[in-house]
């Protein structure tokens, strides 16, 4: 069900392209409610230097993971300050017995020898996770020194779903120079990384996962346009009838969860960002023409349509965040830099200012 291979490959941000605001909105937002955000991959420069970044843009207090030898040695010949920045060395943490202890109390690992789990937690991925679910971080940033699944394995390992969430899924925000599409440019698409072929009950997680991260961030009803060739019947297959499934689904869901959002659907891409063609195709519809928030019916679309976007639109483009875990997380691409990995962190940690407004404390994980 899952596609460890595509988790995390999508990024691209133009920083000083003129009208592109949507970053620092959120910089500002997360600089009123600073946050403290863990790096499982502290040994790499970029990630020192982002971490660094993180703490001079008064954004929170950035966590390394690593040896502190080599953290150290890498920021002197980098030139890089490491004022008020965070460092833990996983093995020589005084965490790692309780943290041990709490793997070992998790069914997969219930018959793991000792040293096992050790060796087990000593990796930054899960002692990141574990930081993350026991309260002693706020948000993860990794992927950047591995492969794509090597931040989701942990986080589904080790940190607790949402209530509703019978999948995992990502998102990518795209900002678009056309400031007429979206929310003055910017639009959420889902899932574009991690579930190859959702199920009609799963696309409909995804819809409303996706749908919350943009109320979130935008701070007002989402418009959810669940993606098709087809637009309400014009066409009908197995794939079109999955898709108009899961529109009734996903509100069904959202009810449920007292979620602020608007769906509609199936409909074209065409039908849910041109309001002449929405009018045509749709008739009345408070998403058609004008949603914000894309979600497309197969891993295969969705991942082509960013692709697309980055290089023949010129977007700058946030991802992969990962969705339906209850604490927050992005999954970066290997080779991102210092500013796109510190947007990241700056956008989970804004998911976890908005967190339990979202969510009542009773369905927060026990620490």
């Amino acid at each position: 069900m899952l596609s460890l291979s595509g988790a995390g490959i999508f990024f691209s941000v133009e920083s000083g392209v003129e009208g592109m605001k949507f970053i620092d909105s959120v910089f500002q937002k997360v600089r009123r409610h600073p946050k403290r955000v863990v790096f499982p991959d502290g040994e790499m420069p970029e990630v020192i230097r982002a971490a660094s970044l993180f703490y001079q843009r008064q954004l929170g207090v950035p966590i390394l993971l690593g040896r502190r030898d080599v953290i150290e040695r890498i920021a002197v010949d980098k030139g890089i300050s490491l004022e008020r920045v965070g460092i833990i060395d996983p093995a020589q943490s005084s965490e790692l017995p309780a943290f041990c202890r709490r793997l070992e109390r998790i069914e997969r690992y219930r018959n793991t020898p000792v040293e096992d789990s050790r060796a087990i937690m000593c990796r930054p991925a899960f002692f990141g996770a574990m930081m993350l679910q026991y309260g002693l971080a706020d948000a993860m940033v990794g992927g950047v020194g591995a492969a794509g699944g090597a931040l989701l394995r942990p986080m589904l390992h080790l940190v607790k779903p949402l209530p509703f969430a019978d999948v995992i899924s990502s998102c990518t925000i795209v900002e678009l120079h056309n400031r007429s599409f979206g929310d003055d440019g910017v639009l959420f698409l889902a899932d574009t990384g991690i579930v190859p072929d959702p199920t009609m009950p799963q696309l409909a997680t995804i819809a409303v996962q996706a749908g919350l991260l943009a109320r979130q961030v935008f701070g007002r009803r989402p418009r959810i346009a669940m993606l098709s060739f087809s637009t309400r019947g014009s066409a009908r297959t197995p794939s079109t009838q999955k898709v108009a499934g899961a529109v009734e689904a996903a509100r069904h869901i959202a009810l449920k969860a007292g979620a602020d959002i608007t769906i509609d659907g199936e409909m074209q891409a065409d039908a849910a960002l041109d309001a002449s063609l929405a009018e045509i195709k749709m008739g009345a519809s408070h998403v058609g023409g004008k949603a914000n928030v894309l979600v497309f019916p197969d891993l295969n679309s969705g991942n082509i349509a960013v692709k697309l976007i980055q290089l023949m639109a010129e977007a700058s483009t946030y991802g992969q965040i990962l969705l339906g875990f209850t604490r927050p997380a992005a999954d970066v691409p290997r080779g991102a830099d210092a500013g796109q990995i510190v947007a990241m962190a700056a956008l989970v940690g804004l998911q976890a200012i908005e967190y339990r407004k979202l969510y009542p404390p009773d369905e927060q994980p026990e620490d």
